[in-house]
């Protein structure tokens, strides 16, 4: 087997700034609700947000080796998507690879482990999504893989499937869709923001989607 694939689907830049400006949240359920990682990964900062180009990364526990030749091969507005195993009290990454990753144009960086250096990373602007912080320091011995499928967070990823990240937490979106996950929530948005002014112009949520069908269908007994 190849431990490092690097023939993936191109990133389409046009529909990646597109998507970016769509929420996680938006997306997820736009896509019939798939694709959203555990909620335990979370943005280093609530401000930080990615879109990009999955560059997908299996380490072995506690060692970053293949998380350093990952950030070496990525180019400009990808996202380093890694499987760090089930030890999450390493601190695989810092301000040194934060520093590299951001001079080569990277669009950020996703792991279901801890990170180091916070303060510097957060300062730098280099968006990271962990599901915490540890400055326990990791090896660099062992062979992993680039670019083949990975699971994280509960989730399936392929290289070259499109992440992104907000406030909320992180969705995964396949190649494939990108065009309809866009459109999609586009229109979930516009939906939405008239729901808003009806709501606004004090109709109540629960009448206009009609929710005392669901509650008459469940037997519901009020006094």
């Amino acid at each position: 087997m190849l431990n490092i694939l690097k023939s993936i689907p191109a990133a389409d830049e046009k529909l990646v700034k597109e998507l970016a400006q769509c929420s996680v949240a938006t997306v997820h359920e736009a896509l019939g609700q798939i694709g959203a990682l555990d909620g335990a990964i979370k943005p280093l900062d609530r401000n930080m947000k990615l879109c990009g180009r999955a560059i997908t990364v299996k380490c072995f526990e506690r060692d970053n080796l293949m998380l350093i030749k990952a950030v070496s091969m990525a180019k400009q507005g990808d996202v380093i998507i890694a499987d760090m195993g089930t030890c999450i009290n390493e601190g695989p990454f810092g301000e040194v690879l934060a520093v590299d990753a951001l001079a080569h144009g990277l669009a950020g960086l996703v792991v279901n482990c801890s990170i180091r250096d916070s303060e510097a990373v957060i300062r730098r602007g280099f968006p990271v999504f962990s599901v915490g912080l540890s400055v326990r320091g990791t090896a660099k011995a062992t062979l992993g893989t680039i670019n083949h499928p990975i699971s994280i967070g509960g989730i399936t990823v392929y290289p070259g499937d499109y992440v992104l990240g907000d406030a909320d937490g992180v969705m995964i979106v396949p190649h494939d869709r990108i065009k309809e996950a866009i459109e999609t929530s586009i229109a979930r948005e516009e939906k939405e923001t008239k729901i808003m002014d009806r709501l606004q112009a004090g109709e109540r949520l629960f009448d206009i989607y009609d929710y005392q069908k669901v509650f008459d269908r469940l037997g519901c007994k009020e006094e």
